[in-house]
């Protein structure tokens, strides 16, 4: 056997030999490695001129911010709001970098780097060593320069100062903005407009469909009205999905008022979930089943899209359809009630 294997394995071994020591000496804080910043004022002074600098690219990040916010507006195209939104988010991080890069320099080659080792007790310290703590923070202020370098700590104050309004200005001046609220209880669906397959928007026909098809729908527009920002907001409110059933298999296909919403068996339904929004678009060709991702929220496509299973608590609302003269399928009216989940001014 050899001599540095265990014969018992399950039980531990220790060192019996009397040359192990009963303890580690403590090694200290090993001896302190000047930086050349240390003992040399020139690049003691050029590195405070790089985090002056530092400090100085951060504050002209959040002025660029203010500029940005304020000169490139969205203009209700999506290039214009990305164009704003990139500029935005280039001047902040610029901004918010910049002081955190001229931290870490400043820390690294101006501040004190020297160790220092404070001995915890369950207590507190007495006065004594209090004061020699205390005297010891003030060696370190005055170790790090910052009384003396009037020109970098107002860089750093400028910097800090500069950034929040890189938020907050845009957050002020929304104050007022539109808050009406009745805009969620509509969409752009309306009576005679025609259903068209997502994202191409192509014109969708009854014959398309076969029992079991299912399909991702926007209301008809022009190719030039979908690449306008509007659209692609108003779309967000607007999508459905499109299921053809076998007639007999449908419970509920119709209004309130005893109105048919369905056609031959196609259902049509909001996409985005009652719960929080998320679009549901997993659908069990057996059960009929619909299914949300985000948090497995279950409806029922035959029974007016109650809901079966999951944290949702309203049905998907349903889009009211017909089919055209030349066998289109088109909108009766919007949906009758709200998409989405609940909202402030929305019990349910």
């Amino acid at each position: 056997m050899s001599a540095n294997q265990n014969p018992h394995p399950g039980q531990e071994v220790t060192a019996t030999s009397s040359t192990s020591p009963e303890r580690f000496e403590d090694p200290g804080v090993p001896a302190h490695k000047p930086r050349l910043t240390d003992t040399d004022p020139q690049a003691a002074r050029r590195n405070e001129r790089i985090v002056t600098i530092i400090f100085a690219i951060s504050c002209l990040g959040a002025i660029a911010s203010l500029v940005a916010y304020f000169a490139v507006r969205p203009d209700g195209t999506t290039e214009g709001t990305r164009l704003s939104t990139a500029l935005l988010g280039v001047t902040m991080a610029i901004s918010l970098l910049g002081i955190g890069v001229g931290a870490i320099h400043w820390a690294k080659s101006l501040m004190s780097d020297h160790e220092h080792v404070d001995e915890r007790h369950e207590l507190a310290s007495p006065p004594e060593v209090r004061a020699v703590a205390v005297q010891h923070l003030a060696d370190g202020a005055e170790d790090s320069g910052i009384a003396r370098r009037g020109v970098l700590k107002g860089a750093a104050v400028s910097a800090l100062a500069l950034f929040p309004l890189t938020f907050a200005v845009p957050l002020i001046s929304s104050v007022g903005g539109d808050w009406d609220v009745s805009k969620f209880r509509h969409t752009i669906w309306e009576r005679n407009r025609r259903l068209a397959y997502d994202p191409s928007g192509r014109l969708i026909k009854a014959s398309d469909l076969t029992v079991g098809s299912v399909a991702h729908v926007i209301p008809e527009a022009s190719q030039e009205e979908m690449r306008s920002h509007e659209w692609i907001t108003e779309k967000a409110k607007a999508v459905v999905l499109l299921v053809r059933l076998n007639p007999e298999d449908l419970r509920s296909d119709q209004s309130p008022e005893g109105e048919t919403w369905s056609y031959d068996g196609i259902v049509a339904y909001s996409k985005i979930c009652t719960h929080v929004g998320c679009p549901v678009a997993l659908y069990e060709q057996q059960t009929h089943h619909l299914l949300c991702p985000c948090h497995q929220s279950t409806f029922d496509m035959a029974d007016g899209a109650k809901v079966v299973f999951g944290p949702a608590n309203r049905p998907l609302p349903q889009l009211p359809i017909t089919v055209d003269d030349e066998g289109y399928l088109m909108a009766q009216d919007d949906f009758a009630e709200p998409v989405g989940p609940s909202y402030w001014e929305r019990l349910k």
